[in-house]
């Protein structure tokens, strides 16, 4: 009689092979950013949108009203109804269970704390607070930690698109009880986040590498969220006190 091998009898090779690939995603990213961080390429396409005269776009009413006000508001009324959802599921949450609406709901509020923690810590100002754009900043590389540049500071990384890219916790909470729902939901995250930080861009407001570095960063607050939620406590086992024989 053949043998079927069951990959829900092995748990834990499963979940081994899941460690290694998100390792390997997260590396394989990083390494980009670095890469894309050392190309220089960051000001070069800034300068497709703006130059020594500023950003044109950056007053633009439908960058401004619908990419930016509007996307932001929608960002916290999802962030809201998933808090709800919590207690009263709906759509594919309806399916999942409680421990997984939360931890979706608490790795989007994480990763929007992280990734505004840092830029308010951050000296890195705007391309349109840079003198080759019109301001008073000299260009400092966010990597030059704690550098004054002269500007306002407080750009790195970049916050609207964590309007988008805050969501991809969802498919750390979704993966186990509905995988393909949760490689959607990752796209939709990580499309949303591309697109708010683009726009961003194209008004002057980040440079490329702030929307790379807001995705990222969201990914790895998911990711963390995702290992200290399930968590196995290790239960020592109780000393047996030895059966004394009758004297």
């Amino acid at each position: 009689m053949p043998v079927h091998f069951d990959p829900s009898a092995h748990p834990e090779s499963s979940a081994q092979k899941n460690f290694w690939h998100l390792l390997l995603w997260t590396i394989v990213s990083l390494t980009a950013l670095i890469l894309w961080d050392a190309s220089g390429m960051d000001r070069a396409l800034a300068h497709v949108f703006g130059g020594s005269q500023g950003f044109p776009l950056r007053s633009n009413w439908f960058l401004v009203q619908v990419m930016h006000e509007d996307a932001r508001r929608l960002a916290w009324a999802l962030v809201l109804v998933l808090v709800f959802a919590i207690w009263w599921p709906f759509w594919v949450l309806r399916t999942t269970s409680r421990p997984e609406r939360l931890q979706l709901a608490i790795t989007t509020l994480a990763a929007v704390a992280l990734v505004t923690s840092i830029r308010y810590a951050s000296a890195t100002s705007c391309p349109w607070d840079l003198n080759e754009f019109g301001g008073v900043a000299r260009y400092v590389s966010h990597w030059t930690w704690g550098l004054a540049d002269g500007g306002a500071g407080k750009c790195f990384p970049g916050g609207h698109a964590s309007a988008g890219f805050a969501f991809v916790g969802g498919y750390f909470a979704l993966r186990r009880s509905q995988p393909r729902a949760a490689r959607v939901w990752l796209a939709c995250a990580l499309c949303a986040g591309t697109v708010l930080g683009f726009a961003q861009q194209m008004r002057g407001a980040h440079f490329q590498s702030h929307t790379l570095w807001t995705g990222w960063l969201c990914w790895i607050c998911a990711w963390a969220v995702d290992v200290v939620m399930h968590l196995r406590p290790t239960h020592s086992v109780p000393d047996i006190p030895a059966v004394r024989s009758g004297s």
